[in-house]
């Protein structure tokens, strides 16, 4: 079987139930950071040697495949029936996750720069990617009907990755570099 097909050189491609549109239609934008941020979070775990992270990371990778195709087809398609859409169930794992690996932080005093070690720098680019598709999706739901929980199931989720980030930092040993108090300024430390 060949992977290529031809049918989108022309700029469109199709959405699952058949319809046509172009590749820069919101929908079709939705799912791509969606699919951006999955990418993102399997980058993110071949850095992370924890398997507790892991498991939840495979968790979160195996929903995103449903909050893509739940995406990708149009709410009178038929094969909305063959979908397995985001609940208010998977709002409340999502937060039960964030609680359990909370636990292990200190409570934040101010902001912290992203980065870190790979694994939790990788997490924190991976929240970024998924904050993205948080956006793509508000874009679609101003247009078409998207579930409110698969919203806020894309809202939490940054809020795990952020968690499991300074976690990746914690188990580590790496310290997390605070925000100035002042923000940047216009003197410039000298790299000596």
């Amino acid at each position: 079987m060949k992977i290529y097909t031809r049918t989108g050189d022309e700029g469109t491609t199709g959405l699952y139930g058949g319809e046509r549109v172009m590749k820069n239609d919101l929908r079709v934008a939705a799912y791509g950071a969606v699919d951006e941020a999955n990418c993102a979070i399997g980058l993110a775990r071949s850095f992370l040697r924890e398997s507790d992270l892991d498991r939840a990371l495979v968790e979160v990778q195996n929903a995103l495949f449903d909050v893509g195709a739940d995406l990708a087809t149009p709410p009178n398609a038929r094969q909305r029936e063959h979908l397995l859409p985001i609940t208010a169930e998977d709002v409340a794992w999502v937060e039960n996750v964030i609680d359990h690996f909370a636990n292990e932080l200190e409570a934040l005093a101010s902001f912290i720069l992203p980065g870190g070690d790979a694994g939790g720098s990788a997490l924190h680019m991976a929240r970024a990617s998924v904050r993205r598709a948080e956006r793509e999706v508000t874009a679609l739901a101003q247009h078409a009907e998207v579930g409110a929980d698969l919203r806020a199931y894309l809202n939490r989720l940054s809020d795990l990755l952020f968690t499991l980030a300074r976690v990746a930092n914690v188990r580590t040993g790496v310290s997390e570099t605070r925000l100035k108090a002042k923000g940047r300024t216009r003197e410039r430390r000298s790299l000596r």
